[in-house]
């Protein structure tokens, strides 16, 4: 028991000792001293304010900008060149004719001595430029007539005497205005008819230049229904000298688009409407027909002011029998001749004039759009005959 009871009193002082040891390090350990106790009047001094780290700006995303459209700009509008003198500045335009009836006639014509020979030689010339050969015959005769009566003359003598039986050939006195005033209320409505490939589309244009250019105010009407390229060829005319085009579906009743084209013109009170009709082949019976149909439409509203043939120079005398014929369907009160420029056979506008009694009122002389000019029987015979004297 003895040693029982010293075991357990060992134990407890190791047990007390250890404890010893521990509490004093414990101790040693400082703790924070107390918050300073300041008096009820006085305040806590502010905290400082840590400078805050500077930040990057946020991007403020802008609304978009409004989509702009542009709408293409309207084409510029031409002032069609005065028509007034216009031939005489296009007679370079007829170089080509001064071969046939100019040049070649006065050599022969300034020999001191004219022959059979040089008469059938002269004759040959004048049929060669399609003057025709009834128009040629007189020609001569007037011309042999002149050198029995004046015997020796001089080239200039010859020059002004050919130049004054060429412009009594061209029947000066013929009415070749063209009627295109408003009258009674409604504008003036001038068709133009003629076969494919004689440049029908592109003369009604440049026919608006022309009226244009003398102050008057213009509508296109787009009656060829049946070439698509027509109507939007026609209307190109139109934008570039300000003038409307009425238009009509393609395959359309040609008819009704010139009705419409000449009501809208009542309604907006321009000066002239120009018709522009189909291409029609004179051995085209039915189309001929419908031709004469698109006329009477149009007369509902008034009698036709002009109707306007155009012949293609360059066909020579089958473009008479294209004029007989359409002269049988509408009353063809004037001839269109284009591509004058293009052929030696400016005599074609005296036998047009000789057999179907039409005066040529316009001749086209070239590719430009003001080409188209005024016939002017004096000027023309000038521009033919050229600086020969």
């Amino acid at each position: 028991m003895e040693y029982v009871v010293a075991a357990v009193i060992l134990l407890v002082v190791l047990v007390v000792g250890a404890v010893g040891l521990v509490v004093p390090k414990v101790r040693r350990k400082q703790l924070p001293p107390p918050a300073p106790t300041l008096p009820a009047d006085e305040e806590l001094p502010p905290l400082i304010e840590r400078p805050e780290a500077p930040q990057a700006p946020v991007a403020v995303e802008e609304p978009p900008a409004p989509v702009v459209v542009e709408e293409p700009a309207a084409p510029a509008i031409e002032k069609p060149e005065p028509t007034a003198g216009r031939l005489v500045r296009l007679r370079a335009r007829l170089a080509r004719s001064q071969t046939a009836l100019g040049r070649g006639l006065l050599s022969v014509l300034s020999r001191d001595h004219l022959e059979d020979d040089d008469w059938e030689e002269i004759e040959d010339s004048l049929i060669t430029a399609d003057v025709g050969v009834e128009a040629t015959q007189v020609i001569v005769e007037r011309l042999k007539e002149r050198v029995r009566i004046l015997g020796t003359r001089t080239v200039a003598e010859v020059r002004e005497q050919l130049a004054e039986e060429l412009v009594a050939a061209l029947e000066p006195d013929l009415d070749r205005t063209l009627r295109t005033a408003a009258h009674d209320g409604r504008p003036a409505v001038l068709m133009v008819v003629g076969v494919n490939g004689a440049g029908k589309t592109t003369t009604c244009g440049k026919i608006g230049r022309v009226l244009i250019a003398d102050g008057r105010t213009v509508l296109f009407g787009a009656a060829d229904t049946f070439r698509a390229a027509a109507a939007e060829q026609l209307a190109t005319w139109g934008e570039r000298v300000g003038a409307e085009t009425v238009r009509g579906p393609e395959g359309g009743d040609p008819a009704s688009v010139a009705f419409d084209a000449v009501k809208r013109g009542i309604d907006i009170g321009v000066d002239t409407v120009v018709v522009d009709t189909a291409g029609r082949l004179q051995n085209k019976v039915g189309l001929m027909d419908e031709l004469g149909k698109v006329k009477r439409v149009v007369e509902k509203h008034g009698p036709v002011d002009e109707t306007l043939l155009v012949l293609d120079a360059t066909t020579g005398q089958n473009g008479l029998e294209q004029a007989r014929v359409f002269t049988e369907v509408v009353d063809v009160t004037g001839v269109v001749l284009t591509k004058l420029d293009g052929t030696a056979k400016g005599g074609i506008v005296i036998a047009v004039q000789r057999k179907l009694g039409i005066p040529v009122k316009l001749v086209g002389l070239g590719e430009g759009p003001d080409d188209l000019a005024p016939f002017e029987p004096a000027a023309f015979v000038e521009a033919l005959l050229g600086e020969t004297a």
